[in-house]
């Protein structure tokens, strides 16, 4: 069997507004992934991406293609994909390594671009349809009698949900927000690093009830690469390449607003399918780098994993030590997409190779971490990945 390493890491600068066309940022952070890995752009066999260009109204969601990447940088390939359906941002990942071990290629670019924190998103004009009670297509026309168009709103009802049922409080919650952005203030690469207390959360903007403003994640403008390599091709670079032990993906149920299991959705059937696919349990793992677009994501992939029972994350986070750098499973070391920018999941597999590196600086976890886990998405679909320092 083939195995998959990831073998070099790239990001482009990160920030609410960075004066680099979507392109160019792409460009920037592939070159420096093939500079971790030591290889040439002539030795990139394959390509993949989530989701694949995007115009119109949602542009600045995937400014950058397959497309316009192999143009930039005349790669000669023998695979690449992109594509929104999947296991979340991960598919993207998911469907490089499938390549990778049918033999289709043997070093492939992985790459997710944003120019989010420049443009308005489809949702904001959504927002305004509402008040100007336009008509609208598609899924929202279910949505759009409720006021309820944006996936704040979806989110902020399934975390509802979790209370009601678990008895779960702000308070508890509130602990991941400032985990994430007590590790930001020491991530030079964070866009928000002022930190805050447990009453400064209780205390922020309510935004859709019960989350508010610091349970939200940072729009922002930034690009992030991988090459994912075959262990074998991967022997002499000179990178220290970090083994794909496990990946899942699953999408729940129909339709995000008819959920039976509302706290935890696709969450809950991906993590099933990662732990089927591996030796390794919920207690190898050293650090955790788990969504976070909303903090609720981050305490139902907690849950769903196994970190903790179902309806016990808020206990298993209250107070903040057990997911400290230095606590039980450090999480979101590099501060999460709630404080260090928003790189649509992307951003998490970066820091778990970091930490798995070693190469961590100042944020570096404590001990010789040897097992990551991460995951992307929320809600009605999600992806995880589990990875060794080989």
């Amino acid at each position: 069997m083939v195995d998959v390493v990831i073998s070099g890491i790239g990001q482009s600068a990160v920030g609410r507004k960075v004066d680099r066309s979507g392109i160019a940022m792409t460009v920037d952070a592939v070159l420096a992934a093939l500079a971790d890995a030591g290889l040439d752009r002539k030795d990139i066999d394959g390509l993949s991406t989530y989701p694949g260009k995007m115009n119109g109204n949602l542009a600045h969601f995937s400014p950058v293609g397959t497309h316009e990447l192999i143009e930039a940088l005349k790669l000669k390939l023998d695979w690449y994909n992109a594509g929104g359906e999947g296991g979340a941002q991960q598919a993207a990942f998911l469907n490089a390594v499938a390549a990778i071990k049918a033999g289709y290629a043997r070093h492939v670019i992985v790459f997710r671009t944003l120019k989010e924190g420049s443009g308005s998103m489809y949702w904001q004009q959504a927002a305004g349809a509402t008040v100007q009670r336009q008509r609208m297509g598609d899924r929202f026309e279910y949505l759009l009698p409720f006021d309820a168009l944006t996936t704040i709103n979806h989110v902020a009802m399934s975390m509802q949900r979790h209370f009601h049922l678990y008895g779960t409080t702000r308070r508890q919650l509130g602990a991941i927000s400032v985990n994430a952005r007590a590790n930001a203030a020491i991530n030079p690469e964070a866009v928000f690093r002022d930190p805050f207390t447990i009453d400064d959360y209780l205390n922020a903007k309510m935004i859709s009830t019960p989350m508010c403003l610091l349970d939200c994640d940072v729009p922002t403008d930034a690009s992030t690469a991988f090459i994912l390599s075959s262990a074998e091709a991967a022997r002499d670079l000179k990178s220290v390449p970090i083994n794909i032990e496990a990946m899942a993906g699953a999408l729940w149920s129909a339709a995000s607003w008819d959920q039976t299991d509302m706290p935890h959705m696709g969450a809950h059937d991906a993590a099933k399918q990662l732990w089927s696919r591996t030796d390794l349990k919920p207690k190898d793992v050293d650090v955790a780098e788990l969504y976070d677009g909303f903090s609720f994501l981050t305490l139902t992939w907690l849950e769903a994993l196994g970190f903790c029972g179902i309806g016990e994350g808020g206990a298993f986070v209250e107070g903040g030590q057990r997911i400290a750098r230095d606590g039980e499973l450090p999480l979101n070391t590099h501060g999460g997409q709630l404080s260090a920018g928003r790189t649509h999941g992307f951003g998490f597999v970066r820091e778990a190779v970091i930490q798995l590196r070693r190469e961590g600086g100042n944020r570096q976890v404590p001990g010789d971490p040897e097992v990551a886990v991460t995951s992307a998405g929320g809600g009605p679909q999600g992806g995880c990945m589990l990875l060794t320092r080989r």
